[in-house]
């Protein structure tokens, strides 16, 4: 085996290689998209390094998914007591895609370079809507004062 690393995803931690696919409980993260997960431990070539800085790891959100179904059913005998229920996990299938590797680096620099190209558009305003007149506030509700007799 080339190298691990320990990597922690929504509260649980999971032994990874690069290239392996795995589930985790549901990300809020769109399917394609990379994200990087916290490294606790990294090992494989040598001594296991504990620093989290010193390799980092990217993973790809393959899908999201729904786990197997699970039956639950209560019984309780001679008196007629029987429940029925289910439950299937909401999952994200993840692909592990390096490992130790500093790659989000350079990426970031080449995304700013079509970014700065971009900005020198001219600006052509359309006809702007004209903005709606300003509300009045509410009027006050008037109370009956009485007189204490």
């Amino acid at each position: 085996m080339d190298g691990y690393a320990i990597i922690s995803v929504g509260g649980k931690q999971y032994r990874v290689h690069e290239g392996q696919r795995l589930l985790v409980d549901r990300l809020g993260t769109p399917e394609g998209t990379t994200f990087t997960p916290n490294v606790l431990l990294l090992g494989g070539n040598g001594k296991p390094d504990l620093r989290p800085e010193a390799g980092l790891v990217t993973a790809r959100v393959v899908g999201h998914v729904r786990g197997d179904k699970i039956r639950i059913g209560k019984y309780r005998p001679k008196s007629g007591y029987r429940r029925h229920t289910g439950f299937r996990a909401s999952l994200s299938q993840i692909e592990i895609e390096s490992i130790g590797a500093k790659k989000t680096a350079p990426k970031k620099a080449e995304e700013e370079k079509p970014k700065a190209a971009a900005k020198p558009k001219p600006k052509a305003k359309a006809a702007a809507k004209p903005k709606a007149p300003a509300r009045k506030p509410a009027a006050k509700k008037k109370t009956e004062e009485t007189d204490g007799a």
